[in-house]
């Protein structure tokens, strides 16, 4: 393998320069970034704006590409510069490096996860743009912070800002993730996440005793039925092949506190659970099972939520959405087997589409291995630069509906 051609790809380049940045958790310095993104910018001799939806330390980047009917809506390509924590004495390369070894594998965190994708965006757009294509819908393409901690200080206010709403967004494109296979997945929609803590009161005392009502008790009610719930899941998952992940309901128990010491009743415990909750679960429903078990178990139990994520219409992937269509002919006459699903975790997506924009969530990776949030996360040159050449037609397919 000739080593000396990937290390003088221009969009290797970049994109190694890119990965090189340490925008890292729990403190990101957000500045490389658009120092980096504003040079970009200036090479494609396209416009960029950077906007503060919550603070200053958490900027959104936008670069725009402007279409022949710009009072069309447009089409957002969207991708996050943060990155998850590393712990370089369990990498074989330096985390923030961008190696590249014989067989053209470039090491460094963010190269699924998704520093990738905003590149090979940037890189379609060059192609498109060196070859006289003009597109006739505008083209957005944004790179915003804290996605890795849930959007709280990025996406999530962004689209309710009027500086989102002027960009007239149509339809959205996002994350997807690496695929060990020959299939791409493409993801449609996501689960509701909700981070419920049950705040359970009872009967405090000496440890000798067999008072009634103690939070232990109760605890162990909500226990019992939240396993149960769990367990209904776990065999709806192993007794239908069809189904994966996203399309159930997930329960974990994430966290226990309490106690006062060994020998003392304690008189209160919490118990947390990270709540997934499938497409066709009815969160009314869901919400008053929760109470009725707090009554059951003795009462005295307070529910609080870290999260609680209303349910978001997923975006369709039939003949009423054009972008999907749209999208789907450009997979098709490239040949690409894809299997649309629901998302395990969360994305940036989630907001896009609760704000009524489809999206589709897509990272052109596959014969790689899932290693995002792993250590030795890495992308194979080879696949990177075809993931470039997926994107350049359906970047193209999407913008001139």
């Amino acid at each position: 393998m000739d080593v000396n051609k990937w290390e003088s790809n221009e969009e290797l380049e970049y994109f190694r320069e890119y990965l090189r940045i340490p925008s890292v958790h729990p403190n990101p310095n957000y500045d490389a970034c658009l120092e980096f993104l504003q040079k970009q910018a200036k090479l494609l001799n396209l416009p960029v704006e950077v906007y503060y939806p919550l603070n200053k330390q958490n900027p959104v980047v936008i670069l725009t590409w402007l279409g022949l009917e710009p009072e069309l809506p447009t089409v957002l390509l969207n991708s996050h510069m943060d990155v998850v924590p590393v712990f370089p004495e369990n990498w074989t390369h330096p985390p923030f490096g961008a190696d590249i070894d014989e067989k053209g594998r470039i090491y460094a965190r963010g190269t699924q996860d998704m520093k990738c994708v905003g590149m090979q965006y940037l890189a379609a757009i060059r192609s498109l743009i060196r070859h006289g294509v003009r597109c006739k819908r505008t083209i957005h393409i944004s790179f915003v912070a804290d996605e890795e901690m849930g959007g709280r200080q990025g996406m999530r206010p962004f689209v309710h800002t009027p500086e989102f709403r002027s960009l007239n967004v149509g339809f959205g494109l996002d994350e997807g993730l690496a695929s060990p296979t020959e299939e791409f997945p493409v993801f449609y929609a996501e689960r509701s996440v909700w981070r419920v803590y049950f705040k359970i009161s009872g009967s405090a005392g000496h440890g000798s005793l067999l008072l009634p009502n103690t939070a232990g008790e109760k605890l162990n009610y909500i226990l019992g039925k939240m396993m149960a719930l769990r367990q209904v899941q776990v065999e709806t998952l192993a007794n239908n092949p069809e189904l994966s992940i996203g399309d159930v309901t997930t329960i974990n128990l994430t966290r226990v506190e309490g106690g006062v010491q060994s020998n003392v009743v304690p008189p209160q415990l919490t118990a947390g659970f990270d709540c997934r909750l499938a497409l066709d679960v009815d969160h009314q429903e869901f919400e008053a099972k929760l109470h009725k078990w707090c009554e059951e178990a003795g009462g005295g139990i307070e529910l609080e939520y870290e999260q609680k994520q209303p349910r978001v219409k997923p975006t369709s992937t039939d003949a009423s959405n054009p972008y999907w269509l749209a999208f789907k002919k450009a997979i098709d006459d490239l040949d690409l087997k894809i299997k649309p699903q629901i998302f395990t975790g969360g994305t940036d997506s989630r907001y896009i589409r609760q704000v009524g924009i489809p999206a589709l969530g897509f990272s052109p990776m596959n014969y790689t291995p899932v290693l995002l949030h792993d250590h030795d996360e890495y992308l194979q040159a080879d696949i990177y630069l075809k993931g470039v050449e997926i994107y350049t037609k359906i970047i193209s397919n999407v913008a001139n509906v």
